[in-house]
């Protein structure tokens, strides 16, 4: 109960006293009327949701589906509805999964609650009810028994399909209580981001034909607005049209203003990763010194106002430091967004060098550990990294990620995407980074690919004969079946699972074998992404104030919340959960804001 009702005073006496505002033409052409569908006197609707991505939709189709009436507000034009999520490779996290089964990877909640908390690594006030991770925590074993258990059938029956393919992202290469994945998880969707987005959208148009959802695109969101403490609605300024498309910059050139009111806010609206100041403002301490040269892997509207905006209105921020950026960031040759990048996403097989052409180490090796490698590029001073490796590699063991970058599965033709993964052919979009981005160097012997990288950076920082020893080194060890190159040992370990050696890992060889080339260097960059702290919530959905304390009317969902509790991930994910996160702190604030204002 919240505190409001606590006095005496419910919510809805408080609304219908102070917004005589919403009885005046601001109603007009909503297709509700004040009070309508339970709505209470004096407002627009049940419910608004600000923020129109993934988590918004499955929070607005959720209170639909009880009955409640929504306004969604959003900045961007009505192209950009589901946010960020359209872009993205569509990688959800499932836990003994009938792909998992049937590949005979042995999976269970228990081990994945295991890897889950080593990965995430806690130590923000767990037992304390006001510790910054105390709710992150409550929010990440939730998270687990539905990855478990409803979460694929749940979507299943919505009518999503997997690739029969498990992908096995953060690997981790280290000790079995340490970071990492121990068995893949990383189950891709037939039709990629967008077929994650499409029985939500769905359900939400249809809605709106219905007149119980009311779009507000090119409203952007300025302040939140309360009476006697309970959060009543939102404020803002009406953006220009534009006719902006999705994932380009639009205009945020004012025309007017705007207020509108219901007795319940969820606020949906993402993280910095297009921030670039407030990324370097939050920048971790033991990552030392922010880089000075980012790329950006989400379009220019993930920009983190409404975590500023909602904590002046009471909310409390945590983990303000915890973010996962990416460390393998090719820049796009056909930009969308500004600084666009594109993340790799590698198998082991690629050998991973610093600015200066110096090995990393474990676990400095691809898809094994993105924090850890993140860590060992800041140390080096540079803000980038090498790949090197042979044809024969990339044409099989790159991915690139999002939508648009894997044609075949985002039109859901999943017998044309695994014929290109298993006949292992240079995928047309790997093939057009080759041909077209600035970041690849390619040649026929290892003096000319050093002579090329170094050209590409404008500095000599890269020696042809240091460089060659350490590759010559690790290719003596492949001749050995008893190695002591981790490197190699990861290989091998990938090879055994039927799913990476039919379509992800190479097979074992030497990197300077001529029949494997010509060599290929390519120059990595850190690419900003997801936001892993955020507004405090509890396991409802509910914003919680410095005290602990639901703010009465006000709920958050998805990044802009941490995907939970203001931070379920801890310091590291495990990949395939930043969708999850947004499908399950949607439903969880959707259903219990329902509830609410049942």
């Amino acid at each position: 109960m919240s505190s409001s009702e606590d006095r005496g005073i419910s919510r809805r006496d408080v609304l219908a006293a102070g917004s005589a505002f919403a009885a005046t033409g601001a109603v007009a052409g909503l297709g509700m009327s004040p009070g309508s569908a339970g709505a209470a006197a004096g407002t627009e609707a049940d419910a608004i949701v600000v923020g129109a991505g993934l988590a918004g939709l499955v929070a607005t189709s959720e209170l639909v589906a009880a009955g409640r009436r929504v306004l969604l507000v959003d900045q961007e034009p009505e192209a950009s509805l589901g946010g960020q999520a359209f872009w993205s490779l569509g990688g959800l996290f499932f836990i003994d999964s009938v792909e998992q089964r049937a590949a005979g990877i042995k999976d269970s909640l228990e081990l994945a609650r295991a890897d889950w908390f080593s990965n995430a690594g806690f130590d923000r006030g767990v037992d304390d009810p006001l510790g910054e991770d105390h709710w992150g925590a409550r929010w990440a074993e939730a998270y687990l028994q539905f990855a478990a258990e409803e979460k694929r059938s749940w979507l299943s029956g919505l009518g999503m399909t997997w690739v029969p393919i498990v992908g096995w992202a953060e690997r981790g290469g280290q000790m079995a209580d340490g970071p990492g994945n121990s068995v893949p998880r990383f189950h891709l969707t037939l039709g990629t981001g967008p077929g994650v987005m499409e029985p939500f959208e769905k359900l939400v148009r249809e809605a709106a034909e219905a007149g119980k959802v009311a779009f507000r695109f090119r409203h952007q969101v300025d302040s939140l607005s309360t009476t006697g403490g309970v959060v009543d609605g939102v404020r803002g300024s009406v953006l220009e049209p534009s006719d902006a498309e999705r994932g380009t910059p639009s205009s945020r050139t004012k025309v007017g203003d705007f207020e509108l009111r219901a007795p319940i806010v969820i606020v949906t609206a993402g993280g910095i990763g297009a921030n670039h100041d407030l990324v370097r403002e939050n920048w971790p301490s033991y990552l030392g010194k922010p880089p000075a040269r980012l790329i950006t892997g989400v379009p220019a509207h993930v920009d983190g106002r409404m975590l500023g905006i909602t904590e002046a209105a009471g909310a409390r921020l945590v983990n303000r430091d915890r973010m996962w950026h990416y460390t393998e960031g090719l820049i796009n040759h056909s930009p969308i967004w500004p600084d666009h990048g594109i993340r790799v996403l590698a198998a082991p097989s690629s050998m991973w060098f610093d600015a200066e052409g110096s090995r990393f180490p474990n676990p400095g090796i691809p898809s094994y550990d993105t924090l850890g490698t993140l860590e060992m590029i800041t140390r080096t001073g540079h803000d980038h990294s090498w790949f090197v490796l042979n044809k024969r590699i990339i044409d099989k063991e790159f991915v690139l990620s999002g939508s648009e970058q894997n044609p075949e599965l985002t039109r859901k033709d999943l017998a044309a995407y695994l014929a290109g993964r298993l006949f292992h052919d240079t995928p047309p979009p790997v093939k057009a980074f080759m041909d077209d981005g600035e970041d690849f160097v390619i040649a026929d012997d290892l003096a000319e690919l050093v002579k090329g990288m170094n050209a590409l950076v404008g500095s000599d920082l890269v020696d042809a004969d240091a460089l060659g020893r350490q590759i010559t080194a690790r290719d003596q060890q492949v001749d050995n079946p008893f190695t002591k190159d981790t490197q190699v040992m990861g290989i091998r370990n990938s090879l055994a699972y039927s799913g990476d050696s039919l379509a992800r890992t190479t097979p074992l060889h030497k990197i300077l074998d001529p029949a494997a080339g010509p060599l290929i260097a390519i120059r990595m960059n850190i690419l900003t992404r997801k936001t892993l702290g955020g507004l405090q919530t509890d396991l409802s959905g509910r914003v919680l104030d410095s005290a602990g304390r639901p703010i009465p009317g006000l709920y958050a969902a998805g990044e802009v919340s941490g995907f939970g509790g203001g931070g379920f991930h801890g310091y590291r994910a495990l990949e395939g959960t930043f969708l999850g996160g947004c499908l399950f702190s949607g439903r969880q604030a959707g259903r219990a804001a329902a509830a609410e204002s049942a």
